[in-house]
């Protein structure tokens, strides 16, 4: 599980949606990705399962108390969608901007991560799959995690 989680961190962090409204060059989404996660409504559903597991998780869910749940599924989903190659624009901020003021650290990353692989889990999508995912999420975290 650890490795499995840095590795998820490692994608969270550099999945170059750099500003809002950045498109994700398409090559970079691996072919068949966005239809082996379900399409949009796949994701949605994963966004969802995974916003609810985030708000619950003892370690991390505080750090999301004065997020707005519907708006994080959002964004959450359209980051997803763009980067898996599918018809979707992200409209939100940079990870940059949107993670300063949260003192991510890299344990809280990886607990993160670890609720994403568990919410991939419950949705029955393959390990390859999630892998898949993960690596485009990976390059992130050094714009997320805030503190070393």
């Amino acid at each position: 599980m650890q490795a499995f989680a840095l590795c998820i961190a490692l994608a969270l962090a550099g999945a170059q949606l750099v500003h809002a409204q950045t498109a994700v060059a398409p090559s970079a989404a691996p072919p068949g990705l966005y239809a082996a996660l379900g399409e949009k409504a796949g994701i949605d559903r994963l966004a969802d399962v995974f916003v609810e597991r985030l708000l619950r998780h003892p370690r991390i869910g505080p750090q999301f108390q004065d997020v707005k749940p519907a708006a994080l599924k959002q964004s959450l989903a359209e980051q997803f969608c763009v980067l898996t190659g599918g018809p979707c624009t992200y409209e939100g901020g940079s990870m940059r901007e949107v993670h300063a003021d949260m003192d991510i650290n890299k344990g809280d990353f990886n607990a993160l991560v670890e609720v994403l692989q568990r919410a991939m889990d419950a949705q029955g999508i393959p390990f390859s799959q999630q892998n898949r995912l993960l690596a485009l999420l990976a390059p992130m975290h050094r714009e997320i995690i805030t503190v070393h």
